[in-house]
């Protein structure tokens, strides 16, 4: 690792995976605006829109948040490579800036602490005018201070209101972090509550929140999961304050049972079972005859037979349990897992291995059996020395789904028991490829044939299934990308057929996907020595294009 950086390059092809890597060395001269911070960095990458990055470095290691689509899905995107790439570049002048902004931050604080009462408070009134989320928070406490319970009931719910942040009529993913950091505000009064005394009025106040945040979760975009922990910290702030209030049971196990049977439990994944001690014997005994009459009504239920099987779980009631789940045996053997994982958290792992083995003998092959069955059977019979029985359970579940997941399965069992040769390699192989369709043209889904035998490593077998029909774009893609170096004239004629679609395209993301593709094959006519064809071919590219000017932008921006 750099002495300055706690990451280096090997550190970001990991992190990204190679293709995010190589795609973000592309969008090293893109990145701008860039500020070096005592823990973090901040930049704006100009891509397909600028977008914004913020990377941190942990005692972990680092890690990046990113405002493309792809670091939306909590990936390290080639948005952060490029930002990363771009500090390791500068990592001598790193120490000059984090030093410079801990200045900055020591200056601050200290002309604070020089300045008189008067003054602060004619500042701070001055950011409360102009920040509705620092004014809420700041009243929030005042309320808290003065002992005012029905201005703290209305902070904590106005803090938990998503309308200031939904421009739209939805939280979109820019502004549910700053939702998030509010929203946490509500968590941190209601513990004061508890922590003050007034545990009795947190729990009337939390179950409140609880619903209020429910009711407006599934109008906010989590996709890095700040307002679900929020929510699981609001849940948590409800169970500390009814353990230290210890209110009414009954009327606790109604609220609770209400709550869980309603519409508005998947937020905050409250469990009963967390309740039982404070609920007691009464509470449990409450519960259990709504959550039984509820069955009654709604037999089919899901959350009317999810609620039973937590009670029976605080209750202790296992042998009661397994009678209950086994009444309604799912066809994939999925019960017969839940019913094995109970026995195994009971102690009683021999009969847990039965209930297993019983799934998989009894899954129905339209439906079953389900993966996880086949994992819990075959990695107990790995534990006990057994690998060779699990070799037939992986090949059955190659035989009734056709995926990379388990060919890689069947893989490494056979690995691990010593027999994975030529023989059984290529009879899963030829598994996939009769599940396969060649096609005259790329489709829109590839084969798992060419999945495998990518992950496997066998590029000339690739080739060979790819050439044959059995790929999709995704794999050609993949393939050229992978062997660009040992064959770049396959590669080059990949990318130049991926390209010419595009041509008649137009928008952002095409223009970015399209001198990605150029960038490749420019790579590739280098490899190969021909680079006057490339510069042939990119004057009459650009003179059939000259009319998209978003797209000459980019492609000057990257030297094409």
């Amino acid at each position: 690792m750099n002495k300055v950086l706690r990451f280096d390059e090997d550190e970001l092809r990991r992190l990204a995976g190679s293709r995010s890597f190589e795609r973000g060395l592309a969008y090293v001269s893109s990145v701008y605006a860039m500020e070096i911070g005592e823990r973090s960095i901040t930049a704006t990458v100009d891509g397909t829109d600028a977008y914004e990055v913020e990377l941190t470095e942990k005692a972990k290691g680092l890690t990046g948040r990113c405002d493309c689509p792809y670091g939306q899905e909590g990936n390290f995107c080639k948005h952060c490579v490029a930002v990363a790439l771009t500090v390791l570049q500068q990592a001598d002048s790193v120490p000059r800036h984090r030093a410079a902004a801990t200045s900055r931050g020591r200056q601050l604080t200290t002309w604070l602490e020089s300045r008189s009462r008067d003054e602060l408070l004619s500042l701070l009134k001055e950011h409360i005018a102009d920040d509705r989320d620092l004014r809420h928070r700041l009243e929030l406490r005042a309320a808290t201070a003065r002992d005012d319970l029905g201005a703290v009931r209305e902070r904590i719910l106005g803090l938990l209101d998503t309308r200031p942040f939904a421009r739209y009529g939805y939280v979109e993913y820019a502004d549910a972090h700053a939702y998030g950091l509010q929203a946490a505000e509500a968590v941190s009064a209601l513990r004061t509550l508890t922590e003050t005394g007034r545990a009795t009025e947190a729990v009337e106040v939390a179950r409140d929140a609880i619903e209020a945040l429910a009711r407006t979760y599934g109008e906010i975009d989590d996709s890095d999961g700040v307002i679900g922990s929020v929510a699981t910290e609001l849940a948590a702030a409800h169970l500390e304050a009814y353990r230290t209030a210890r209110p009414d049971p009954a009327r606790t196990a109604d609220w609770l049972v209400d709550h869980l049977l309603g519409d508005l439990s998947d937020a905050t994944d409250i469990l009963l079972p967390d309740y039982a001690d404070a609920l007691g014997a009464a509470g449990l005994a409450r519960a259990h005859e709504w959550a039984a009459g509820a069955l009654r009504d709604n037999p089919k239920g899901w959350a009317e037979k999810y609620l039973m099987e937590q009670l029976m779980r605080a209750e202790g009631s296992v042998d009661a349990l397994i009678e209950f789940q086994a009444a309604d045996l799912a066809p994939s053997g999925a019960t017969h897992l839940l019913i094995a994982q109970e026995l195994e958290r009971a102690g009683r792992p021999a009969e847990a291995l039965e209930w297993a083995e019983r799934g998989l003998r009894e899954a129905e092959p339209n439906h079953g059996p389900d993966s996880r069955l086949s994992d819990f059977v075959c990695e107990r019979y790995t534990r006990a020395g057994r690998g060779a029985d699990v070799i037939p359970i992986r090949r059955d579940a190659l035989l009734h789904r056709r995926s990379l997941a388990a060919y890689q399965d069947l893989r490494t069992a056979a690995r691990t028991a010593g027999c994975w040769d030529e023989t059984e390699r290529t009879r899963a192989r030829e598994l996939l490829r009769a599940d396969a369709r060649p096609r005259k043209s790329p489709g829109p889904t590839g084969s798992a044939l060419v999945d495998a035998l990518l992950d496997d490593g066998d590029h000339d077998a690739a080739w060979e299934a790819a050439s044959a029909g059995y790929a999709d774009g995704r794999q050609w893609l993949t393939l050229a990308d992978l062997t660009r170096d040992d064959r770049p004239a396959d590669a080059l004629a990949v990318y130049l057929r991926l390209i010419v679609p595009l041509l008649t395209r137009t928008g952002d993301t095409t223009y970015e996907h399209l001198t990605e593709l150029l960038l490749s094959a420019r790579a590739c006519h280098r490899a190969l020595g021909t680079e006057d064809a490339f510069t042939t071919y990119m004057t009459t590219l650009r003179t059939a294009q000259k009319r998209k000017r978003k797209l000459t932008t980019r492609l000057d921006q990257h030297g094409l």
